[in-house]
C-alpha cells in the first residue's frame, strides 16, 4: 500500500508504532473529535464511547460548561506554581470540601499522584499522631488492586506484569485478598497505619466486593485506629450510582482519593481529601507539585464538579445502570458467564471456553461501539453518565449481536 492510498487511520497507526513506546495495546481506531457520548475517527467514522477514558469522561466529551470554564481561565492565567497563590485554588478546594464533607483537600494532577499523596499523608500521620515507630508503618492493600503506575504503587500490585523488571520496591505494604474482611483483620498489626482499598475494582475486572465488606473493614479501622483510604479515582464522582461508591455502605473514608472525572475530560486534576487530623501533618516543603492546584486545573475542576452535582449524574448513573445491566443479562449469551457492576461501571465476563474479551471488543468496534477488555475476560461498559436511554437501547442491538455471535 502506498502512502497516497493508505487511509488516515493506517498512517497514524504506523507513525505511533514507529515513534512511541509500545506500552499499550489500544484498539486500532484513531480518534480526532468527540461530543457527548460520541467520537469520530480521522476517516470520519462515528463511534459510541462506552469506556469514557476509564471514567475520566463522566460528563461526556467536551461538556460545554467545562469547556467554557477552561477557555475563560486560559485567557487569564494558567500556571503560577505553588510559590504564589492564585484566585482559583481556594474556591476549588472549598467546593471539594463542601461537596464531600471533609475539612481539607490537597489538589494534585494525576490519580497516581493523589494516591502517593495519601500514602505519604497516612504514613506521616502514623508516626506523628498514632505513634508508630519511625520506619515501621504498614499499609494494607488488596490483591488485584490498581492504584496507578508509579514504582511504589506497582510494588504492591499482585499483577506480575505490572512489577516485572521494575524492582526493587518500596517496603511497608501488606497484601490481602479483596473482599475478605476476616483476612484484613488478621493482617492488622500494631504497625498498621492505613488500609488502601477500591470500593469496586475497576481495572481488576469490575469486581464488586461482598455486601458488608466495606462497612466491616471501616469498622475495624475505627476500632484499631487505622486510616481507611478510599481510592475513588475510577469509582467516584457519580460513576457507580452514588457520588462516591463507598456511600453504598455508608462508609466515610478517613482519606478520600479522587481524580479522572474531576478534570472533566479536559485536563488532569486529582486530589487527596481528609480532615485536619490527617492533612495537618504536612508542613511547607513536605510535599508538593508544580502543577497541583494550578489555576487552569482548579477552574476546570470546579466546573467539572458543578456539572456532576447540578445535572444529578449520580442519580442518572444509578437509574440507567440498573436498567442497562438488566438488559445485558436478558441477552442470555452463551458466551457470558456474568454481568456485574454498579451504576454505569459494568463488566461483562466472557467464559474462558469462548476465548478472551478482546475479539468481542473488536467486533463491537466494527459495529461502531468502543469498549475495552480488562483482565482478559471482561468487557467493560462505562459510557459517559450524560448518555440517554435511547442511545443505550440502540447500542443493545449491536451488543446483543456480538455477544450472541
Amino acid at each position: 500500500m502506498t502512502q497516497a492510498s493508505a487511509s488516515k487511520t493506517d498512517l497514524f497507526l504506523t507513525e505511533a508504532d514507529q515513534f512511541s513506546a509500545r506500552n499499550y495495546k489500544p484498539l486500532p481506531v484513531v480518534l480526532e473529535r468527540g461530543e457527548g457520548a460520541w467520537v469520530w475517527d480521522v476517516d470520519g467514522n462515528r463511534y459510541l464511547d462506552m469506556l469514557s477514558a476509564y471514567s475520566a469522561l463522566n460528563q461526556g466529551h467536551r461538556h460545554p460548561a467545562i469547556v467554557a470554564a477552561a477557555e475563560e481561565q486560559m485567557s487569564k492565567l494558567t500556571l503560577t506554581s505553588r510559590a504564589f497563590h492564585n484566585d482559583q485554588m481556594g474556591p476549588f478546594v472549598r467546593d471539594l470540601c463542601e461537596a464531600t464533607g471533609y475539612e481539607k483537600a490537597l489538589p494534585m494532577n494525576t490519580g497516581a499522584e493523589a494516591v502517593e499523596t495519601a500514602i505519604k499523608m497516612v504514613r506521616k500521620w502514623g508516626y506523628q499522631v498514632k505513634g508508630v515507630p519511625e520506619g515501621k508503618a504498614e499499609i494494607i492493600v488488596c490483591e488485584n488492586n490498581f492504584h496507578g503506575r508509579t514504582t511504589t504503587i506497582v510494588g504492591f500490585s499482585s499483577e506480575d506484569q505490572y512489577r516485572e523488571g521494575f524492582g526493587p520496591f518500596t517496603p511497608g505494604f501488606v497484601l490481602v485478598p479483596y473482599g475478605d474482611a476476616d483476612a484484613f483483620e488478621a493482617a492488622v498489626s500494631e504497625h498498621t497505619v492505613g488500609f488502601l482499598v477500591e470500593p469496586l475494582q475497576g481495572e481488576g475486572g469490575v469486581i464488586v466486593p461482598p455486601e458488608g465488606y466495606l462497612s466491616r473493614t471501616a469498622e475495624i479501622c475505627r476500632e484499631r485506629r487505622i486510616a481507611f483510604m478510599g481510592d475513588e479515582i475510577q469509582t467516584g464522582l457519580g460513576r457507580t450510582g452514588r457520588l462516591f461508591c463507598c456511600e453504598w455502605e455508608d462508609v466515610r473514608p478517613d482519606v478520600l482519593i479522587v481524580g479522572k472525572a474531576l478534570g472533566g475530560g479536559i485536563y488532569p486534576v486529582s486530589a487527596a481529601i481528609a480532615d485536619a487530623e490527617f492533612m495537618d501533618v504536612f508542613q511547607p516543603g513536605d510535599h508538593g507539585s508544580t502543577f497541583g492546584g494550578n489555576p487552569l486545573g482548579a477552574a476546570i475542576g470546579r466546573a467539572s464538579l458543578r456539572v456532576i452535582l447540578d445535572e444529578k449524574l449520580s442519580e442518572r448513573s444509578d437509574e440507567l445502570g440498573t436498567w442497562f445491566m438488566g438488559r445485558l443479562r436478558d441477552i442470555g449469551s452463551p458466551h457470558v458467564e456474568e454481568v456485574r457492576g454498579r451504576g454505569l461501571m459494568i463488566g461483562v465476563v466472557i467464559k474462558e471456553a469462548s476465548g478472551t474479551a478482546r475479539p468481542f471488543c473488536e467486533a463491537l468496534q466494527a459495529r461502531g461501539i468502543l469498549a475495552k477488555e480488562t483482565h482478559h475476560q471482561v468487557i467493560r461498559f462505562a459510557p459517559p453518565l450524560t448518555i440517554d436511554q435511547a442511545t443505550l437501547e440502540d447500542a443493545l442491538v449491536d451488543i446483543e449481536a456480538v455477544l450472541r455471535g
